[in-house]
């Protein structure tokens, strides 16, 4: 999409997603989505909008702006289908310029990071540098306009039973098991149930959310 001023938008045209609305929020103070954030290395950009003169459902009007070089990238840029909407450890690279785009940072993310900041903060510069350097390949061969809705008809049920069958491993096995806590059937079968529960809410709120059409 085309270039324009940095960070100047219109607010007739763009709703505008900064830390101040309530999904961002959910982002940075739901403990749960550090995992997401640490492990899979999803982001959600400090800044998105979304174009409300686009008669399309939000997830095909949703845009990225890039600070450094002003192009806004189509939000599906980095999307499960193209392999890019995880490995984003350090922010979302702007297939325009190279550079990075600011991401938001989980409030339980940035606590995990600074306790652990002695034992990885030695490696940071390097890790960061190969990253960058991997991610144009990343990119090569994405086909936005290609990108069929996750959220039609019945997958939105797929990608929130995904969601949470991740969300139950990580909570109700891996973390007991760090910990050395004895894995028993009650509290297991209990977070399978909320897990599950949890995961296709999850998937029918996107389902809804992204498929919002702009009102006439």
């Amino acid at each position: 999409m085309k270039k324009q001023n940095a960070m100047e938008f219109n607010k007739e045209r763009y709703q505008i997603y900064t830390w101040k609305n309530w999904m961002m929020l959910h982002w940075i103070l739901n403990p749960g989505l550090a995992i997401n954030e640490l492990i899979l290395g999803q982001r959600v950009p400090k800044i998105s909008l979304e174009d409300k003169t686009m008669d399309k459902p939000r997830l095909e009007r949703t845009f990225v702006p890039c600070p450094h070089c002003g192009t806004l990238h189509d939000g599906r840029t980095w999307s499960t289908q193209n392999g890019t909407a995880f490995k984003n450890w350090f922010g979302l690279y702007c297939i325009d310029c190279g550079n990075i785009i600011p991401c938001l940072t989980n409030a339980f993310s940035f606590v995990l990071l600074v306790v652990t900041f002695p034992i990885w903060g030695w490696f940071w510069k390097s890790w960061r540098t190969k990253w960058l350097s991997e991610q144009p390949k990343r990119f090569e061969d994405i086909d936005i306009q290609s990108i069929p809705n996750s959220f039609d008809g019945k997958n939105w049920k797929a990608t929130g039973l995904t969601w949470g069958a991740f969300m139950f491993l990580i909570i109700s096995i891996v973390f007991p098991f760090i910990d050395g806590q004895e894995l028993k059937l009650k509290p297991v079968l209990i977070g399978l149930v909320i897990w599950t529960i949890g995961g296709l809410v999850f998937g029918y709120f996107l389902k809804v959310f992204l498929n919002k059409v702009p009102r006439k």
